[in-house]
């Protein structure tokens, strides 16, 4: 393929004090999408970038309820770390839970589901963003709970 057929590409870096952003290559005929980190929090436990900003959608890979790079006791507390580390992600963006839309919630047991759901309620208060709750066979670090989310930011 000669260079003449290949699309040009755009290179994107930006960043601040309270997040770090990745250079992404993107065609130009692409909304730019920008990695979002946060330098105080856990990093993540596999090769992933915690979220992705495209446009005005921020993508919010799991979470789960750690600090410091440790789980923390107990179901009630990964559900409410696990918002935390949500709203972290979020709020680094310029926004906060109430721009979370979508949450897809995992649990290492489906016997978790009424106290997944009174931590969750309480962590996002009035509101309620679409979920779906399944269990699956084991998470990540021995982990109860992981919450991803999908954010619309102004």
């Amino acid at each position: 393929m000669s260079a003449a057929k290949i699309a040009p590409l755009i290179m994107i870096a930006t960043g601040n004090t309270t997040s770090s952003r990745t250079t992404m290559m993107i065609p130009p005929t692409m909304t730019a999408s920008v990695a979002v980190t946060i330098e105080d929090m856990s990093k993540p436990v596999g090769p992933y970038t915690p979220a992705i900003r495209a446009g005005n959608t921020l993508y919010i890979s799991g979470q789960l309820g750690l600090v410091d790079g440790a789980l923390v006791d107990g179901l009630d507390a990964q559900v409410r770390q696990a918002v935390r580390n949500l709203a972290a992600l979020v709020e680094a963006e310029g926004g906060s839970l109430d721009n979370i839309v979508k949450t897809t919630v995992l649990l290492d047991s489906i016997d978790y589901y009424a106290d997944m759901n009174a931590a969750y309620t309480e962590s996002f208060g009035d509101h309620r963003p679409a979920r779906a709750a399944f269990a699956v066979e084991a998470l990540p670090l021995g982990a109860m709970v992981e919450i991803e989310a999908i954010a619309v930011l102004a």
